[in-house]
């Protein structure tokens, strides 16, 4: 695509922004529960067009060259992703659930499943990619330090005799092998010759023998011609695959586009840094001393009128409240002290507020929780103020203000605009001057005060301080190592196993199918399962999303664990190397089993997590897995398990969390098939997202068994019924469907297709060894699921919903 074509796609996104700003007022009004459907839809509705803003913001951020642009593009890229978190998490307090049924809306909406699907922005990976390659020589560095690990697996001991004697066996029926095929060949040409002599020898003339061998040959060469032209007719009319080639050619051409395109970002950037430096210093030399001596001037005039009007020259606003700004807001001196002093006294209430607040806390707490019961039944649905709309917004004016209606000719080398440049830095030069001129003009102040209040003695009034209320919070943690290096303490943490090096995994390799009756399914008052492609974007919301920016995750609805609750062979592990992947974070892991005999004692537990945190938030973005989540908190510990002690890190962990704040991209993920084990309230206090993973519908089994077959470099046929081998694996996982594929295509089998096609009743054997998920497993992990507050909530809202039917049905037969 042309500029000229991403500068129409922008316009256009614009379009689609104007109208979803214009949605979102009515959301903030209450709405009554009754109304829960509507205001469902009308959530489901936002978040889908703002899904594929997001989609289009991303390829015009990635595509784009224009530096100033593409700095408005990342506001309104961070933004949109930010509304959709925070939509994300409206759908879940009105749906009272983790999942959603969207196919009515897009049916409504004439969307695909493929519209649902999150789109994660590619600059996560590519600003980041230096970074990614530093960390990745260090931890090679580290690991070759440590030298070669050596392999502890163990072979079968054999005597030296019985060795060789195997070894001769082989050895001989090798040679039988050969010696039999060079004898059937011998037989054949025996045979041939034999046939020759009874039939005699057919003599050709040259020429003869030359058209004989021309027949078949043009016979050949038209057969080929034909196979093509037919393959050929196929492809146009969509019955067969593009070939290989085509499609290598083709994308390895897109590819080459999108990586100039990338280049010429990084120099139109590079002019762009040049100009910055550049122009700033222009405007400092040049406008800079004409913009302190107004501003003095001005601060000057206000302490005269200041003084004329009260009889006294005025207290100077502090710093933190805009210092000097506030007097050239076009505000009277009388106005400008009567705030002062508004704040002044509203600091005073505040405080005495705080301290009979904290008195009442332990009171208001018990009567809140028996009184939320109550009132949720009468509560009013309404979406939460949202932090990105104004980001947005001001973001959509910018664009309507300043490149709606510069075309391209005025910028046909997409180089900078000098005088937008200008106007952005002389703000940047005005607040730096600002700044100056307030520690000048304070100085000032403080000799009028002392020249005219001498006779008084009245003492200055030192300046007040309110950091150290907000700053009080971070320093309760102590720094248990705070003379050793950051590398130190990576290295440390290599060598014990507990920083790894994750496998590339994408999130699109975790394959699902979407689930197309949900709607159907609550309309009959049933609760729904998840299919593996609601997984996938859960996901993507609550792991990448938030990970992968720094901007969306100060801002966005604060997350700090998940813990993905399903059978073995679900592809947990798999999801939590795809969100390292994504986003490029590290790799902690703090699982039981790895914890076993490392950092014995308290002071030791206390270490080893102050270390992994310490370490996840300077190298941030970082993922602290935790497989056997449910070990952390045993409702009993079995016997065998007394020495590993998987409950020590219970108490440190659930405080290294709550240290978390928004702006530190540091989740943990924890894994469980047995949550049944575990204390509940301890779990569900820690994990503060949990994602249930049934196993997997029709849907979704039809294409794992297509694509995972045709990974393995098979295509499939009409001689294989994918249809048959989803419904008879009702009940297995994708891990047992990926170790039968496995079983099945072994090298020798893959090179007997041409001959053997692939039928399905080959992998039915490999699947009866298997033992597959059965009903009263699931059914076990679904009633612990819906004991989770949120699965609480959900069973209530389902039974409220029973009971209200049942009298409108008694009500409807009164009346007849």
């Amino acid at each position: 695509m042309s500029e000229q074509a991403y500068q129409r796609l922008w316009d256009s996104s614009h379009v689609t922004l104007q109208e979803l700003l214009d949605q979102e007022l009515p959301l903030l009004e209450p709405v009554p529960d009754r109304e829960r459907q509507s205001f469902h839809y009308r959530l489901s509705s936002l978040y889908l067009y703002y899904l594929g803003l997001l989609r289009r913001f991303d390829t015009l951020y990635d595509q784009m060259v224009h530096p100033q642009k593409r700095r408005l593009l990342r506001r309104l890229l961070d933004g949109v992703a930010g509304r959709v978190l925070e939509l994300k998490d409206d759908l879940v307090r009105t749906d009272l659930s983790e999942y959603h049924c969207l196919d009515h809306v897009l049916q409504d909406l004439k969307l695909t499943p493929a519209d649902l699907e999150v789109p994660i922005p590619k600059y996560f990976l590519l600003e980041q990619s230096t970074i990614l390659k530093e960390r990745g020589l260090m931890l090679a560095e580290i690991l070759s330090r440590m030298g070669p690990v050596t392999s502890k697996t163990s072979f079968p001991e054999m005597h030296r005799t019985k060795a060789i004697i195997l070894l001769q066996r082989a050895e001989r029926a090798r040679q039988g092998r050969l010696r039999a095929t060079f004898m059937r060949e011998i037989r054949k040409e025996e045979e041939r010759d034999r046939k020759i002599r009874e039939e005699g020898w057919h003599r050709f003339s040259q020429d003869q023998a030359a058209i004989i061998i021309q027949k078949v040959w043009k016979g050949y060469l038209q057969r080929k011609r034909t196979q093509h032209d037919r393959w050929t007719e196929m492809e146009f009319i969509g019955m067969l695959h593009s070939a290989h080639q085509v499609n290598l050619r083709v994308m390895y051409q897109a590819g080459l586009g999108e990586d100039i395109g990338r280049l010429r970002q990084i120099e139109k950037e590079e002019e762009f840094q040049v100009a910055m430096v550049k122009t700033h210093d222009v405007l400092r030399e040049t406008e800079g001393p004409d913009m302190k001596e107004k501003l003095k001037e001005q601060i000057r005039q206000w302490f005269i009128e200041c003084h004329a009007l009260t009889g006294r020259f005025p207290d100077y606003p502090d710093e933190s409240l805009g210092g000097s700004y506030l007097i050239f807001a076009d505000k009277t001196p009388e106005q400008v002290k009567m705030e002062l002093e508004v704040q002044a006294q509203e600091s005073k209430k505040k405080n005495q507020e705080k301290n009979k607040e904290k008195e009442n806390e332990k009171k208001e707490k018990k009567q809140k929780k028996e009184k939320g019961r109550k009132r949720e039944a009468d509560t009013m649905l309404k979406a939460w103020p949202s932090k990105f709309i104004p980001v947005i917004n001001a973001g959509h004016e910018e664009y309507i203000n300043m490149w709606k209606n510069q075309h391209e000719s005025i910028h046909p080398t997409q180089s900078f605009d000098p005088e937008a440049l200008r106007v952005e830095k002389r703000k940047e030069v005005e607040e730096e001057i600002r700044i100056q001129v307030d520690e000048l003009m304070r100085q000032e102040l403080k000799n009028l005060y002392l020249a005219v209040d001498r006779e008084e003695g009245k003492p200055l009034k030192p300046p007040k301080k309110k950091a150290g209320k907000k700053t009080g919070k971070k320093k309760k943690e102590k720094d248990l190592t705070p003379d050793r290096s950051v590398e130190s303490l990576l290295e440390e943490l290599v060598v014990f196993g507990f920083l790894r090096k994750s496998e590339t995994v994408t999130l699109k390799d975790y394959i699902g199918d979407f689930l197309y009756l949900g709607s159907t399914l609550n309309l009959a008052n049933k609760l729904p399962m998840p299919s593996l492609f609601d997984i996938r974007q859960n996901v993507a919301l609550y792991g990448v999303l938030r990970l992968g920016s720094p901007d969306i995750h100060a801002m966005a609805p604060l997350i700090r664990s998940i813990l993905l609750v399903g059978p073995s062979g679900m592809g947990k592990k798999m999801l939590v190397k795809a969100v390292c992947t994504e986003t490029g974070a590290n790799l902690f892991d703090l699982s039981p089993s790895n914890l076993q005999g490392k950092y014995p004692g308290k002071m030791g537990v206390q270490m080893i997590v102050h270390m992994v945190f310490k370490v996840a938030r300077l190298l941030q973005p970082s993922v602290i897995w935790i497989g056997n989540a449910e070990k952390n908190f045993y409702k009993r510990v079995p016997k065998e398990e007394k020495e590993m002690d998987p409950k020590r890190i219970k108490k440190d962990l659930t405080k290294a969390l709550r240290l978390l704040s928004p702006g530190d991209r540091v989740m943990l993920i924890g894994t469980t098939d047995q949550p049944q084990l575990a204390e509940m309230k301890g779990l569900c206090r820690t994990y503060e997202r949990i994602l249930f993973m049934p196993r997997p519908d029709y849907a979704s089994r039809f294409v794992l068994w297509r694509q995972m077959i045709e990974t393995q470099g098979v295509q499939v046929t009409q001689n294989l019924d994918i249809s048959a081998l989803a419904k008879v694996s009702d009940g297995y996982t994708p891990g047992h469907i990926l170790q039968a594929i496995h079983s099945v295509l072994t090298e020798r089998r893959v090179l007997q297709l041409s001959k053997q096609p692939l039928v399905a009743s080959e992998f039915l054997g490999h699947l009866a060894k298997l033992e597959p998920m059965y009903r009263e497993e699931e059914e076990s992990l679904k009633d612990w699921y819906f004991k989770t507050p949120l699965g609480k909530r959900k069973v209530k809202f389902i039974k409220d919903q029973d009971v209200e039917e049942a009298k409108l049905a008694k009500e409807r037969k009164k009346r007849k």
